[in-house]
Parts: structure tokens; C-alpha cells; sequence
């Protein structure tokens, strides 16, 4: 990727980031975060998502024929948990829209202190390089002003200022969606030829990572299909615009941005996907229910 086009990149993701954090803390109280983080697994969805998702990326990535900079990419997306975009396919699969803003909400700043400490541990077991490009200090400051502090902004306007609030939730969110779309698209075009280079093996791989990552999210969901489809989605649809960040100010002049969006296409793929199963077994479920009243 040429340094002009990084820059273009690295703005549009950075813009779009920040404004979807912004319009979840526009849509959120401190009560309503904490209530429904109460009622859930919050420190086993922490682990796995901390440690766990993790460890499986480095396990993928060493027992598969993946090249240093796609497991590069794969671990950056593995320490990046719980998209923006979770809250709107909760929404998509009538599932716990609550709970999804709630732990969209948490994320990103824990986040910003624990992100770069799982990239310092786990970036070394699948990268042999002398000296790999990454900045602890640098990730710390880029999750903080992209993710954290928009966060508590948007929380803060809700609280002392709810008519700025309804005037601006709507358009900020329009305009932080569009600008993602576009930076994905651009960023696509530009390593459109890594992408459609990918080997069949390591799509693979990257597929095996993406539906194990879902179903431990789907184990720790608890006894409600709405919950639980929640933290499958947030354990396996990682943060593609907090990913492509860090690979394009740690690892530029690589193919690790074409890996992040070769992944980030496969991840939001695979939500579609879910979200419409999801989608299907309900209906289905309803089918069968009234039928049984019918015949009863």
C-alpha cells in the first residue's frame, strides 16, 4: 500500500471508529451499561475473548501453512474484540439489543489497556522477524483517542445534554457508517490483488478461526438464544477498523492491512450469514409453535 493511500486509510478508519463509538455512547446511560452487564458472564466473556480468542489465533496460525503477515493479521483481529457493529446485528436478529450495546459499550476500553498487551505476548510466537514493528505505546494512545474518549463523550451528552443528543445521534451515525463503508471499500481496491491471492488453505484456516471463536462466544451466552447469539457475535466478529489501525501504523509497507480486510470481509460475512440463521430458526420456531396451538 502506498503511503498516500495508508494515509487516506488510516483517517477514514480512524473518523469512522471514533463516530461509532460516539453514536453507542449517545444511545447508552451508565445504569443501563451496568444493569446489563450484571446479568451476564462478564469475567468468563473477558477471558475468552482476552485470552482464549487469542490463543486459538496462535494455534491456527502455527498449525497451518499461513504466512507470517496473514497470522500477523489474524492476531491483531484476535486482540481486537467486540465490533461496533455487533449492537446492529443484534438488532438485525431481534437478540439482546441491551446487552450488545452494553458489552459494545465495555470493549473498547478495556481495550485500550488490554489490546496491547496481548499483541506484546502473542505477536512474537507467530512472527520469527528479528525486531517486529510493534508500539505498545503507540496503540495505547491510538485506542484511547479513537475508542475511549468518544465513548465517554457520547455518554457524558446523553447525561447532562439529551436534546444535542437527539439532534446529533442520527447523523453522526450515518456519517461514521458511511465513512467506514467507504474506507473498507478503498482500502479493498487498493489490496484488492492481495486479497484475491489469498490460498484456499488459508481462507480456510481464517474460516476455522472465525466459527471456533463463535461457538465458544455461543457457549458462554447462558440459557437465552438472544444472549447467547450477543456473545457468539461479539467473540467472533472482531473490530476490523481498530485492527487495520494498529497494522497500518505498526506494520506499514507490509501485507498485513490486505490481511485484516481480507479477515474483516470473512467476519462480516459470516454475521450475515448467522444473523440470517438465526433469522430462520426463529420464524421456523414460531411456525411450529402456532401450528402445535392450532392442532391443540
Amino acid at each position: 500500500m502506498l503511503p498516500e493511500s495508508e494515509t487516506v486509510v488510516r483517517i477514514l478508519t480512524a473518523c469512522s471508529l471514533g463516530g461509532l463509538l460516539l453514536t453507542v455512547g449517545l444511545r447508552l446511560r451508565w445504569l443501563e451499561v451496568t444493569t446489563s452487564l450484571r446479568s451476564c458472564r462478564i469475567v468468563g466473556i473477558a477471558v475468552a475473548n482476552f485470552l482464549a480468542v487469542p490463543l486459538l489465533a496462535v494455534a491456527v496460525a502455527l498449525a497451518t501453512p499461513l504466512s507470517p503477515d496473514r497470522s500477523i493479521g489474524m492476531v491483531l483481529l484476535a486482540a481486537a474484540p467486540f465490533a461496533p457493529v455487533v449492537p446492529v446485528f443484534a438488532r438485525m436478529a431481534r437478540a439482546d439489543l441491551a446487552l450488545a450495546a452494553g458489552l459494545a459499550s465495555l470493549f473498547p476500553v478495556v481495550c485500550a489497556v488490554l489490546t496491547p498487551l496481548v499483541l506484546h505476548v502473542s505477536l512474537p510466537w507467530v512472527s520469527s522477524s528479528a525486531g517486529i514493528p510493534f508500539r505498545p505505546g503507540l496503540v495505547l494512545g491510538v485506542l484511547l483517542t479513537t475508542i475511549t474518549l468518544p465513548l465517554a463523550v457520547g455518554i457524558a451528552l446523553n447525561h447532562v445534554w439529551p436534546p444535542l443528543k437527539r439532534r446529533l445521534l442520527r447523523p453522526v451515525e450515518i456519517t461514521a457508517e458511511t465513512i467506514g463503508a467507504a474506507s473498507l471499500l478503498f482500502v479493498t481496491w487498493v489490496e484488492f490483488g492481495n486479497i484475491v491471492n489469498t490460498p484456499l488453505e488459508s481462507l480456510v484456516a481464517m474460516v476455522v478461526f472465525i466459527e471456533a471463536s463463535f461457538l465458544l462466544g455461543y457457549m458462554l451466552g447462558g440459557s437465552s438464544p438472544g444472549r447467547r447469539l450477543v456473545i457468539a457475535l461479539g467473540t467472533s466478529n472482531r473490530n476490523i477498523a481498530l485492527a487495520l489501525l494498529i497494522a497500518l501504523d505498526s506494520f506499514a509497507g507490509t501485507t498485513v492491512p490486505g490481511v485484516v480486510v481480507t479477515i474483516g470481509l470473512l467476519l462480516i460475512l459470516s454475521g450475515l450469514l448467522h444473523v440470517a440463521f438465526h433469522r430462520c430458526v426463529r420464524f421456523g420456531a414460531k411456525v411450529v409453535d402456532r401450528n402445535g396451538r392450532a392442532e391443540g
